[in-house]
């Protein structure tokens, strides 16, 4: 059976959140072994804060790096028909030819970093004409001012809890949802190999 997505417990854990939270969208409950999340706990909060606090600062790249490689060679030899891609730089964003757009036509997800006033993973499950469906861990019952044009929307737990116009995703600027400059962007998409649509089934979106 599905499960809800859910929220991060704490300032931190943006990252295993959304980790988990793909897993959660991607297959059955039942499905997911152990070692699963446990290793998506153990690799993720590897920052330390500035009163050298494990985990005080999140996740870095190298972890989330390190954590889509393992994840991709677990699909490879486990039961589990699961794998993942890491990109960063120029290949993070979303549009035209973008491989996160083709990755949410496919049935995929992206876990992807950006700014929510300071760096934050999310999830994108889905597009809706010019929207991206998001999960944001983070739970609000309201947006600020700088969010205008994102609707807020908690009536979908297995799916979004916001619709993110995507020009918001693309800008350099360290503002709201944007992936900001390019040298630091990066997403991991993430795919159930059974229920993945190939590409012949979304050629018409590059055409």
């Amino acid at each position: 059976m599905k499960i809800p997505l859910h929220y991060q417990v704490s300032e931190f854990d943006c990252g295993p959140t959304t980790v988990l939270n793909a897993m959660s969208y991607l297959f059955q409950r039942e499905d997911l072994p152990a070692e699963i999340v446990r290793n998506i706990m153990i690799y993720c909060l590897d920052c330390y804060n500035e009163e050298g606090r494990p985990g005080g600062n999140g996740t870095s790249r190298a972890a989330m790096m390190f954590l889509s490689n393992w994840l991709n060679g677990f699909g490879k030899v486990a039961k589990l028909p699961l794998s993942s891609r890491y990109l960063s730089g120029k290949s993070v964003y979303v549009g035209q030819e973008s491989q996160i757009n083709d990755a949410l036509h496919r049935g995929g997800v992206a876990v992807v970093r950006l700014y929510y006033e300071v760096e934050h993973y999310v999830l994108l499950t889905g597009i809706e004409e010019d929207k991206i469906l998001v999960f944001d861990p983070y739970y609000e019952e309201e947006l600020t001012e700088d969010c205008l044009g994102v609707e807020l929307d908690n009536t979908h737990p297995f799916t979004y809890n916001r619709k993110v116009p995507e020009s918001y995703f693309n800008k350099e600027t360290l503002t709201f949802y944007a992936f900001g400059p390019w040298k630091l962007r990066e997403a991991v998409l993430l795919f159930n190999n059974k229920t993945m649509l190939t590409s012949e089934h979304t050629i018409e979106y590059f055409i």
